[in-house]
């Protein structure tokens, strides 16, 4: 059991779940569901399991030396070559189960798969590509759903996509925010090495209110009639902005790491109810 858990905490599956929900929604919105949807969510998992492996493998010497306990493998719980062997099995598994799908999902499969693998070797290092790479994840796996559902991604489908794209930049640039003073000891070079804590903490702000403007979009406009003039994709969508509205005003007008800590997890909640927001015009 104790060998379970720690390898549960090398793969972070609670990650995999989340992409695999990502995945399941992207296919709802899109369309038909049936059991490509149930390999889409696999493929998703798989990949996320190898990344985060891999991730945890090249990080080994940084993660002991900043005593982290919760990475088995420096604290010795799960030897490297184990975590080599998740990923060169699951890596292709992903890759092979997407294939099975349709073409469109074994390039996304397989595109992903290599960010992964570039961003786990080298491009973390270089923490602006690394705040796109994350937010690429966050976005991605609801197209995927949709081209493992339908045959053509509808425009809703982008949207959904670009504004977790952009709420993904946004926390990935709190985060920086957060983590400065560390960075700068380090040498590493972050959006608020480039334009100071205020100027990168304004940019994170901008990009929720562009999310947001955009969450509104198809209230208003008939991109999609399921969600034109519909009540409650417009109350819980609604919800959602008031929450990103209040997370950019916050962070535009203070710096520290609390703040910022406090609202990045709201911004978790706003995601959540934004995800919500998009389902319910489809299963109401």
């Amino acid at each position: 059991m104790g060998k379970l858990k720690a390898i549960w905490r090398l793969v972070r599956l609670e990650h995999g779940l989340m992409f695999g929900l990502a995945v399941f929604i992207g296919g709802v919105v899109a369309g038909n569901i049936d059991e490509s949807i149930a390999i889409a969510i696999l493929v998703a998992i798989f990949l996320e399991i190898a990344s985060f492996s891999l991730n945890d493998y090249f990080d080994i010497d940084i993660d002991k030396k900043n005593r982290r306990t919760d990475r088995p493998l420096a604290t010795g719980e799960i030897s490297p070559r184990t975590a080599i062997a998740i990923s060169i099995i699951f890596f292709p598994l992903g890759i092979f189960a997407a294939y099975a799908i349709n073409t469109a999902c074994f390039l996304i499969a397989l595109i992903s798969a290599v960010f992964a693998i570039l961003y786990d070797a080298r491009l973390k290092r270089i923490k602006v590509i690394g705040n796109f790479y994350i937010a690429y994840t966050m976005a991605i796996p609801f197209i995927f759903g949709a081209a493992a559902s339908a045959s053509r991604i509808t425009p809703i489908i982008y949207f959904l996509s670009m504004i977790a794209f952009l709420s993904g930049v946004a926390r990935e640039i709190m985060k920086d925010v957060m983590d400065f003073e560390g960075d700068s000891m380090l040498g590493t070079r972050s959006f608020p090495a480039y334009f100071g804590k205020k100027g990168a903490s304004i940019m994170a702000s901008f990009l929720y209110v562009v999310a947001c403007i955009l969450a509104f979009t198809p209230l208003f406009v008939e991109i999609d009639t399921r969600y034109f003039h519909d009540y409650a994709y417009g109350i819980s969508v609604g919800i959602a902005d008031v929450i990103f509205f209040y997370i950019s005003f916050k962070i535009a007008t203070h710096f520290d790491v609390e703040t910022m800590k406090k609202c990045r997890n709201y911004s978790l909640v706003a995601i959540f109810v934004g995800l919500i927001a998009f389902l319910l015009p489809v299963i109401m």
